[in-house]
């Protein structure tokens, strides 16, 4: 496995992208995982570093971004956060990733039997928490109002996934810089779903 170069990230297009993701978490779910050697990639990203998504994702410990979608060092932004929420130091992170770096594209992944979704429905109150999940309840409303969870077994999968829908809907009204590049179709911005269960993520 080769790994991401200046040229080659210059040359990829944001639907090839997110075609990679795809394909990697497919190696994921058969254990067709690529033979990296990790030592290799530490002295070819020691002088810098090419990586073509950037992916918010919860802190949960089963939803290791670089492992699910199998890529190795300097292959993706990994920024990870309870509840997979958005905040200014976040879009920050995303400028930085897609302006400056040219990552092609942008994910926002939630997960199925989330912790901090599940404390948000809860109305869970705990120090600096109260106001991480504040930000998930505006979801929470919405699935409310809604009459069955759709296709998910549970009202707390159908949050997750509302929340994705919700932070992608604010990444371009609150950056101005990812909305220009994302409407001149040099960024991709798409969502998915981790299923904890069985290791797929569902794309949209």
């Amino acid at each position: 496995m080769v790994t991401h170069t200046k040229e080659m990230l210059d040359s990829l297009t944001p639907t090839e992208a997110v075609k990679m993701l795809k394909e990697g978490n497919k190696r994921f779910v058969n254990n067709l995982k690529i033979n990296r050697n990790l030592l290799n990639q530490v002295n070819e990203t020691s002088e810098g570093q090419y990586p073509f998504a950037f992916i918010l994702s919860c802190i949960d410990s089963r939803t290791s971004a670089e492992l699910i979608f199998d890529q190795g060092l300097g292959d993706i932004f990994s920024c990870r956060i309870a509840g997979n929420i958005l905040n200014e130091d976040i879009l920050g992170s995303m400028e930085f990733a897609c302006a400056v770096s040219g990552a092609k594209m942008i994910m926002v992944l939630g997960h199925s039997e989330c912790g901090a979704i599940k404390g948000a429905c809860d109305n869970v109150e705990m120090g600096n928490l109260t106001k991480l999940l504040k930000k998930i309840k505006p979801s929470v409303k919405i699935c409310k109002n809604k009459k069955n969870h759709g296709h998910f077994n549970n009202f707390t999968d159908m949050v997750s996934e509302q929340n994705v829908l919700e932070v992608m809907k604010k990444i371009p009204k609150k950056s101005k810089i990812i909305s220009k590049l994302i409407k001149n179709k040099k960024i991709a911005l798409v969502g998915g779903m981790y299923n904890v269960n069985t290791g797929i993520v569902e794309f949209y």
